[in-house]
């Protein structure tokens, strides 16, 4: 939930946090009578009053209080909580390792090839000549056909080394290492991520808790003022009608206990989502919070600068750019010769106890001249793979400066409204006093004193959204430096 909507919330709540307690009803002094007079809408409901009683009506039910917590969650242990358990990470890490992999199966063809093999095969025998492969003097016809067979031994190693090909192999192997190293600062940035979000949902469920507390008070206050309300209209002080509103707000009071109580919960299961640790919300969260950042009062480009040099996200860009142009250079390796060598050592013959060796070596020259413009074509594609790679590490230097400025400017403007709703929640609970007082001495209505009620309130909420935002401000600005 973003702070505003989190203020928009908040702020129908009907009760204030922090209110003064009201005092019992004052006893009326002998002068009072000469004081009845003062408004004529004040005396008509006095005269009236015992002539018209309030109807019976039965009381709410109670809140039930707030189940008791089994322990109190820090944000450090949520922080080490995710980083250990978030399966977002350890899916990065397996990407990683999965990179590496295919480092090592492009680094493979520069290595020898060496091949063992053995068969056996038993056949006939049968002699078939063939024109053109013997001379005529000797392809003579020879003993008929028969269905005897032979046995026949073969064993064999050989190896192979490619000894130059324009850079290809090497090409390929040195950008699957940088795309690997690319793997790794990707895999930075989604610890990075992670640490965002779940300091993002404590603050939120910090803020929840605190809206909860905030019900819980008001509603002791609307019930402090119905027991007061329920004294002046028993003696015909004041009409029934301020009783019938002062039962109304402590039934809204009960009802923004249960919602603020059952956000706060959901926001704690949001906090075990991003945790990524399944387990009861029957903990707490501790008031905790970021102290002030060194770096939130510089100027941008002093920011931007940090920023560039610790981004993951544009060191994994700026390796992926490396892989490309390496790549594109193996391709172009295709245009020359390959040249490699191979040695073969043989074993063969009808008996494994009379066999016969041979050995061979060999150099060769393969060049691939046309290839119906296969190359030409990879090349066109790796250049453009090039150009849309550099294209998107451009795209990520702006929207990290946005980043960067926006978190700056978000903790700028919060601490000035931290600042001045601090103000506000003074004044108004100065407000509220002075309209209890009224209130008692009959000067006061109990329009002002809601009004005042809901003042309170709002001030109340506001100081909370505040908190939440600046905390969350300071979370995104860490998170755009590229720091935990």
């Amino acid at each position: 939930m973003d702070p505003t909507a989190l203020f928009f919330v908040t702020c129908v709540m009907a009760g204030a946090a922090q209110a003064a307690p009201v005092p019992p009803p004052a006893p009326r002094a002998p002068s009072a009578p000469a004081r009845a007079p003062t408004t004529a809408a004040t005396a008509a409901p006095v005269a009236s009053a015992p002539t018209a009683p309030l109807p019976p009506i039965p009381p709410s039910p109670a809140v039930p209080p707030a189940p008791p917590a089994s322990h109190v969650l820090s944000l450090a242990q949520a922080t080490e909580t995710a980083l250990t358990n978030q399966p977002l990470l350890r899916q990065a890490q397996a990407q990683i390792s999965a990179a590496e992999a295919r480092a090592d199966i492009a680094r493979a063809p520069l290595l020898p090839q060496v091949n063992a093999n053995a068969t056996y095969s038993r056949s006939s025998a049968n002699f078939v000549a063939r024109r053109g492969a013997l001379p005529s003097s000797l392809a003579t016809s020879g003993p008929p056909p028969s269905f005897n067979s032979y046995d026949f031994w073969n064993f064999g190693i050989t190896a192979s080394q490619t000894i130059y090909d324009f850079g290809q192999a090497r090409g390929r192997w040195h950008a699957a290492e940088a795309t690997a190293e690319a793997q790794h600062e990707t895999a930075r940035a989604s610890r990075l991520s992670t640490v965002l979000n779940v300091r993002t949902a404590y603050f939120q469920a910090r803020a929840q808790k605190s809206l909860s507390l905030v019900s819980r008070e008001t509603l002791a206050n609307q019930e402090r003022h119905l027991e007061q309300i329920k004294g002046f209209v028993e003696l015909g002080a004041r009409p029934a009608i301020d009783l019938a509103q002062a039962r109304t707000d402590v039934a809204n009071a009960k009802v923004q206990v249960i919602t603020t109580e059952n956000a706060y919960a959901t926001a704690k299961a949001q906090l075990n989502l991003a945790m990524g640790a399944p387990q009861p919300t029957d903990y707490d969260v501790a008031d905790e919070t970021l102290a002030p950042l060194g770096e939130e009062d510089q100027a941008l480009d002093a920011l931007v600068q940090i920023a560039i040099g610790a981004r993951p996200e544009l060191v994994a860009l700026n390796k992926q750019v490396l892989a490309q142009e390496l790549q594109l250079r193996a391709i172009q390796g295709a245009y020359g010769p390959t040249l490699g060598a191979s040695a073969g050592l043989t074993e063969a013959g009808p008996q494994l106890d009379a066999m016969r060796w041979n050995w061979s070596a060999s150099v060769s020259l393969n060049w691939n001249i046309f290839q119906g413009m296969l190359v030409p074509a990879q090349v066109r594609e790796a250049e453009s793979n090039l150009l849309a790679i550099r294209a998107q590490r451009d795209v990520i230097d702006q929207q990290l400066r946005l980043e960067v400025e926006q978190a700056r400017l978000a903790v700028r403007s919060t601490k000035g409204t931290l600042l001045a709703v601090e103000e506000a929640l003074v004044n108004s609970r100065e407000r509220l006093r002075l309209a209890e007082g009224r209130y008692q001495t009959g000067a006061g209505s109990v329009i002002e004193l809601a009004d005042a009620q809901i003042a309170t309130a709002s001030a109340a909420a506001q100081r909370v959204a505040a908190d939440y935002s600046l905390a969350s401000a300071r979370a995104q600005l860490l998170k755009a430096l590229g720091r935990e």
